[in-house]
């Protein structure tokens, strides 16, 4: 079981998520589907319950802006560094995460995979970050990256972040 808690997307931010996004578009549902028609996404992390979708699942690829909606509840002022980026939801409401989402580590944590781990302050700053190539143990390596974030005391909250794509993938608060 992870040390940390990775959280997804709150379901408030969903809600308004699946009518329109954080970049002002409609949402658009589409069923996933292994041969790239319309989109190749089996596989890919829903940020709604934090696992892979599924073939044949209603899901949609829409615009997030994670860190101005945690900025709006905690009044920081982030100013450039708030960043809206593509994450895959399911088209309607979901259970959220469950025990075998987070149960046996940290999603999106195959070895070999490469996260960035950016840290953030109180008012919504970078304070660092790191590469993280994840190991063979994947949830001690997140352990050790999110224990070294928090080392610092000015940082109140992490962002996990596909390197390939600079996809957001979770968040991670300070415990």
């Amino acid at each position: 079981m992870p040390t940390y808690t990775p959280l997804p997307i709150p379901p408030t931010a969903l809600k308004e998520l699946r009518d329109t996004d954080d970049a002002g578009r409609p949402a658009e549902p589409f069923t996933a589907r292994t041969d790239g028609v319309p989109l190749d996404c089996v596989g890919s992390l829903l940020r709604c319950c934090l696992r892979d979708i599924r073939a044949g699942e209603p899901v949609a690829l829409v615009s997030y802006a994670p860190l101005r909606r945690w900025a709006a509840a905690t009044g920081a002022r982030p100013g450039a560094y708030d960043e809206t980026g593509p994450v895959f939801i399911h088209a309607a409401d979901c259970a959220g995460p469950d025990a075998t989402a987070t149960g046996e580590g940290y999603p999106a944590g195959r070895p070999g995979g490469l996260r960035t781990v950016r840290r953030y302050d109180a008012d919504g700053h970078i304070a660092g970050g790191r590469l993280l190539e994840i190991p063979e143990e994947a949830a001690a390596g997140f352990d050790a990256a999110f224990d070294e974030a928090f080392a610092d005391p000015q940082v109140v909250l992490v962002h996990v972040r596909a390197v390939e794509y600079g996809c957001y993938l979770y968040e991670v608060r300070r415990p």
